[in-house]
């Protein structure tokens, strides 16, 4: 009987620019969620939820809300269509405050939350990254992980101005982007075998000591 629930929230960009590893991200986010549903059965004692999100200019799409990730099915290409800008503050305020509606009050649950994008904010109308800053401070202070993967730009700097330590970068082509995949299943399964051992989730979810591609994780 599980006794411990997370909750998986993927935000995933959705625009133009996504086009070129298309292919590669519907297929590396098909074998996470194989990875997480592997997860599930090696530490029975944790059930897991997905709540998986796609932004761009023309809309932020919620296709997953809290599912049990048994039940899920894959994306493929006409569920996941790149086209349009980046909004990437009104998908992460939009979806994390939704998410904390959700789980509020409830014991033994943790979050990890990923935000997976090959650009920079562009196109939000409704948060502002100093929002954002204050929504992700406010989250992490109840325990919440906070995970950042980008492309073409300083994924450092970007996510320490909303807050967020564990980022990895990959340059975007398909094969960089089945190393970043594997290297987050990889750090998916060590998350749970810290929440079984009551360790700290916070911070650290990559390895320092790694890189990804050409980049630092």
């Amino acid at each position: 009987m599980p006794t411990d629930k997370v909750y998986n929230l993927i935000i995933l960009d959705e625009s133009g620019s996504m086009d070129s590893i298309k292919n590669a991200t519907i297929s590396g986010f098909n074998e996470l969620v194989q990875t997480i549903r592997g997860i599930e059965k090696q530490y029975p004692e944790q059930q897991h939820f997905i709540s998986f999100v796609t932004f761009n200019g023309l809309g932020i799409k919620t296709h997953l809300d809290k599912q049990p990730v048994a039940s899920l099915s894959a994306i493929n290409a006409e569920t996941y269509r790149p086209d349009s800008m980046t909004p990437l503050y009104d998908a992460i305020g939009l979806s994390v405050l939704k998410l904390k509606v959700d789980v509020a009050g409830q014991e033994n649950s943790s979050v990890l939350v990923t935000i997976l994008t090959d650009g920079e904010e562009n196109a939000s109308r409704e948060f502002s990254g100093a929002q954002i800053k204050k929504i992700i401070d406010e989250q992490k202070a109840a325990g919440w992980t906070f995970t950042y993967i980008g492309a073409n730009q300083d994924v450092e700097k970007v996510a320490a101005s909303i807050s967020i330590v564990n980022t990895m970068q990959f340059n975007a082509n398909e094969e960089d982007v089945k190393i970043m995949f594997r290297k987050e299943m990889d750090s998916r399964v060590r998350f749970s075998q810290r929440l079984r051992n009551r360790e700290d989730l916070t911070a650290n979810f990559y390895n320092d000591d790694e890189t990804i591609a050409h980049g630092k994780s």
